[in-house]
Parts: structure tokens; C-alpha cells; sequence
């Protein structure tokens, strides 16, 4: 390597969340960032410019279910701490294609953990003690909430879509490595991460994209659902404070303590496209809004206590909801490059997720 730098490897790292935190780490400076992603229809490199140029950062173009590859990707760069956050990620694209989820979730991150138990296996004893995975869960495994309550990190599982379901196998897997062979793991659970570079496949950037464009703004069911959101920065620094002074075999759950609906998240969007955009034709762009038949299986809500992250660990969300949204509306106006791009292949922001109902 090109310098002395100790070395961190991020899975997923040209995807939304993925590249907030390579983009944090190299910012940072502190280490030698190796990136690697597939590269699917959600994965962008343009989400990495700030990164690829940096002499700190590498990217590997990579299946993590190739289990060759990521043998000679750990042995070439050694990396003391892994992030693990490639995944399949959108609850309507797993009721289309569940074996894909299974795929990406189950197998690849089992196949990531085989190859980092022998890898931290060979390492010296001072290194191996050093060495921790942080696995990037989701608050989906813990099923749906009525209108009071909070998951905590003893919620019991009760995944209710095929995309949580993955994500709860693969945590399970987790847990059973460090059970087991005592690989160095922890497991954090986050809530429904919004912000810049995110594919517009997702609520916030989907109604964003459509509002400009004058396209109808599809809500499902009456847009009663509640969810609680969480700003990408904010998870991403998170994720960092956890790798560093979390305790090994534990879940912590990371979440913005801002609960929305989704018709009120719709009509933020709405109010923030129409003070930025007064020139639109179309306004009020909540003129725009649909009610459309639900998704099959629609959790009612999400919400966690995110205590343990605040008393022990010393975080919590910086950013609110109202100037988080205006942030990330303003860069999806100013950066149309970026969409054209990401937007160019098969999906064009067409509904998914109806199955066969």
C-alpha cells in the first residue's frame, strides 16, 4: 500500500449509506479505506467522486458471495475493521424477488464470515484482539409496532417481509460467529435513513424526483404508516463511535427519534419543492398526491429507543427532520447529473413491490 495507514474495509461502500460512511472515513483521514461493492443497480461509483481520488482510498469492484475474491482481498489489504453493509435493501424489490435478497443477505454475508474467521484466525495475537466487524442490520426484523412503544435491543424477532426476513437471518448468522468461534462482531439496527445520494427508489427521493416532475406522488394505503427517520450523516457517525467503543456481541439500535407518517413526510416534501421551486407549473405540488393500494404486509410502524446509543455511547441525531429534508431536497434539485445517471438502466421509478396480491 501507498502509505502506513491502518486499513478499514467497507462492503456496500458505493451504495447510499455505504458511501456517506467512505466519504466520512476518508475525509477523516485516520485510515487506509478499501471499498468494495458489486456494483448493482443501486450501487454508484458518482456517489464516490469525492472519495476515488483520495491516495488513501481504494475501490475493488466485488461479489462478497465470491468467496475467492474476498480471500485475496483481506490477505492483500489486512484490514483491522470491517463494515458490513452490502445488502439488497428495498422491501418492494423482495416481494418481487425474494431469492435475491436470500442471495445478497443470507448467503453473501455468510460467505463474508467464513472468510473473515479464517482470515482473523491467522492474525497475531495483539492483531486479532484489534480486529471488529460492525454488521449493519435494520429495525425491520423487529416486526410492526402499534401506535405506543419502542423497540430496544431485546426486542424479540418477527420479520414480516422477505427483505427483513434476509436481514434477520444474516443477523442471526452474526450472533452465531461470535458465539461460536468468537469472531469480534457487533450488530447495530438503524431506522429509516434518508439524505443525499439516495436511490430513487425510496420514499424521499421518489417523491422528490416525481414533484419536480409533475408525476403523481403515489402513497400507499391511506399514508398512515409511521416510521422513524434517521439522517444518513448522523447514522454514519454512529457507525463510527460504535466500531470504536462498542462492546463485542452486542446490538445497538441507531434511530433519529423522529417519527413521521408517510402522508406527512409526502406533504413536507410537497411544501419544500414548491418554496424552492415557485416556478413550477404544477404547484401545489400536493395536488400531486394518489392514495394507491397498499403493500402487501405493511408494517403499521417503526419506532426505536435509542437510549443505549445516547447514555452509553455518547451519540445522538444532530439533525432534525425539518432542516435534514430541506437539505436533502435542495441537493436533488442542484444535482441532475447525479439522478440522470443513477436513473439511466432499467429502473425508471416505476411502482414495485405488488407481487401477485
Amino acid at each position: 500500500m501507498a502509505n502506513n495507514k491502518q486499513t478499514v474495509m467497507v462492503t456496500g461502500g458505493a451504495g447510499f449509506i455505504g458511501s456517506c460512511l467512505v466519504r466520512q472515513l476518508v475525509a477523516r483521514g485516520e485510515h487506509h479505506v478499501v471499498t468494495v461493492d458489486k456494483l448493482t443497480y443501486a450501487g454508484n461509483l458518482d456517489s464516490l467522486a469525492e472519495a476515488l481520488s483520495a491516495p488513501h482510498h481504494e475501490f475493488i469492484q466485488a461479489d462478497i458471495c465470491d468467496q475467492e475474491v474476498l480471500a485475496q482481498i483481506l490477505v492483500k489489504y489486512q484490514p483491522v475493521q470491517v463494515y458490513h453493509l452490502a445488502a439488497e435493501s428495498h422491501v418492494d424489490r423482495s416481494i418481487d424477488n425474494p431469492a435475491a435478497f436470500v442471495q445478497t443477505n443470507v448467503v453473501g454475508t455468510v460467505a463474508l464470515l467464513e472468510q473473515l474467521r479464517t482470515y482473523w484466525s491467522n492474525l497475531q495475537s495483539a492483531e486479532r484482539d484489534d480486529f471488529r466487524l460492525v454488521h449493519v442490520s435494520t429495525d425491520e426484523v423487529f416486526g410492526s409496532l402499534g401506535p405506543k412503544g419502542f423497540f430496544t435491543e431485546s426486542s424479540p424477532y418477527a420479520p414480516r417481509s422477505p427483505y427483513s426476513a434476509s436481514k434477520a437471518a444474516a443477523d442471526h448468522f452474526v450472533r452465531a460467529f461470535f458465539h461460536t468461534y468468537g469472531l469480534p462482531v457487533m450488530v447495530t439496527h438503524c431506522s429509516n435513513n434518508y439524505g443525499p445520494y439516495q436511490f430513487p427508489e425510496k420514499l424521499i427521493p421518489l417523491m422528490i424526483l416525481n414533484a419536480l416532475e409533475g408525476k403523481p406522488l403515489p402513497v400507499y394505503g391511506d399514508g398512515s404508516h409511521v416510521r422513524d427517520w434517521l439522517f444518513v450523516d448522523d447514522h454514519c457517525r454512529a457507525l463510527r463511535i460504535v466500531m470504536e467503543h462498542g462492546r463485542l456481541g452486542e446490538s445497538t439500535l441507531i434511530g433519529g427519534n423522529c417519527e413521521r407518517s408517510n402522508l406527512e413526510v409526502v406533504r413536507a416534501i410537497c411544501a419544500a419543492v414548491d418554496r424552492l421551486r415557485p416556478d413550477l407549473p404544477h404547484r401545489p405540488c400536493a395536488s400531486l398526491i394518489t392514495f394507491v393500494r397498499d403493500r402487501p404486509g405493511h408494517d403499521q410502524r417503526y419506532a426505536s429507543d435509542t437510549s443505549k446509543m445516547r447514555n452509553t455511547l455518547g451519540w445522538q441525531a444532530e439533525c432534525d427532520f425539518e432542516s435534514g429534508l430541506a437539505e436533502t431536497v435542495a441537493w436533488y434539485l442542484e444535482n441532475p447529473t447525479w439522478i440522470s445517471r443513477v436513473t439511466s438502466g432499467v429502473y425508471q421509478r416505476e411502482r414495485l413491490g405488488l407481487g401477485s396480491v
